[in-house]
């Protein structure tokens, strides 16, 4: 059904946003073998900017990338995950399980039970999948948000996950800098970037452990600050940042995939409000580690200078994004309104990575 047939009577943010994702779930969520549909994400970014009356136009434009759901194998039980784990073949299995899950259980308990299962596996499906679970999970927190759609919506990613968790290889963990631009500035990048994602993952050999703060490298190897939740979670802030940020000055590497080196740990930041605090160090360190390793595998050597964004407000960079209309740009714009937000001023260079987007990504690539 066409944007111009829908009348659910359903109106405002909340009504717009749940007909979206009743009608995108119909659509696996993958295409072509193992590209992701980035429709449920895109959605809930421009529905969360205030564009929420263009959004069934926006994935009438993205029909063609939509395919019909998989086919079941078997049932996915809480004897045989182990196995399934991994298994693309499931796809529709472990859907389908995390579907009863949220139905029958709080869906934060899902979430607590099955994070650190999945962590692991956080650069499985280009990032895409633990992207998708912080576009759902930040949905359900909202004001409103306590939704059918949206616990379904959980379920799609959380089984996108599973069916497509992997881990990286064996790597050496170098010392940690001192600060998150540091960090990047110390990712080895791989000597061959050629090859899908998967094929250069498996080049990475090392990679630094979570940048520290300058003075807390030493707490840590004391056991002093390596696990403190809040501290975690001010690394993670600062490396969305400084992510992002770098974004602009180095996109040019790869446009489209350097984007998940800043929405994959956001998407991690997003999440650690429904998790326990317990959960906060690990998932921090996992979500450094994607970023990292999206930077080893796509990163130019040097970065370029980058045009000031002159007067162009957060809000209108977004604007800009969604009226380019590519997932990646709106999803990399969604992130760098959070960045924005938690900057006094704004941060200027943030608004200038979200045009560096706009300018080097293709529409509909």
């Amino acid at each position: 059904m066409d944007s111009g047939t829908r009348n659910t009577g359903r109106s405002g943010k909340t009504g717009t946003l749940d007909e979206a994702l009743e009608r995108l779930h119909t659509s696996g969520p993958e295409r072509e073998g193992w590209l992701s549909n980035h429709a449920p994400m895109a959605v809930e970014a421009l529905v969360r900017h205030g564009q929420a009356p263009a959004v069934h136009r926006w994935i009438d434009a993205y029909r063609d990338k939509l395919e019909d759901m998989p086919g079941r194998d078997s049932p996915v039980t809480e004897t045989n995950w182990r196995a399934a784990l991994g298994d693309p073949r499931r796809l529709t299995d472990w859907i389908s399980y995390f579907t009863h899950q949220v139905e029958e259980r709080p869906w934060q308990d899902v979430l607590a039970l099955w994070w650190p299962r999945l962590l692991p596996g956080i650069s499985a499906g280009a990032t895409h999948p633990v992207i998708r679970t912080g576009h759902a999970v930040r949905a359900l927190l909202a004001d409103g948000g306590q939704t059918a759609p949206r616990r379904t919506e959980l379920a799609h990613a959380l089984g996108y996950w599973a069916a497509r968790h992997s881990t990286l290889p064996g790597v050496e963990l170098l010392p940690a800098a001192a600060s998150a631009d540091a960090g990047y500035d110390a990712v080895p990048l791989i000597a061959e970037q050629s090859g899908g994602i998967r094929e250069r993952l498996a080049r990475i050999t090392s990679l630094p452990r979570r940048p520290r703060p300058a003075g807390r490298a030493e707490e840590d190897a004391a056991g002093a600050g390596g696990t403190d939740p809040d501290r975690a979670r001010a690394d993670l802030e600062e490396i969305v940042r400084a992510a992002t940020r770098r974004y602009a000055t180095h996109a040019h590497g790869s446009p489209v995939m350097l984007v998940h080196a800043a929405t994959a740990p956001n998407a991690v930041l997003r999440v650690l409000p429904a998790l326990p605090r317990t959960l906060w160090a690990v998932s921090a360190d996992a979500a450094w580690t994607a970023s990292a390793a999206v930077t080893a595998v796509y990163a130019p050597t040097e970065g370029v200078p980058v045009p000031s964004a002159g007067s162009v407000a957060p809000e209108e960079a977004f604007a800009r994004a969604a009226a380019h209309g590519d997932e990646h740009a709106i999803k990399f714009a969604d992130t760098a309104l959070d960045v924005a937000a938690g900057t006094q001023g704004g941060d200027p260079l943030a608004v200038a990575a979200v045009l560096r987007a706009t300018e080097l990504i293709e529409p509909g690539t």
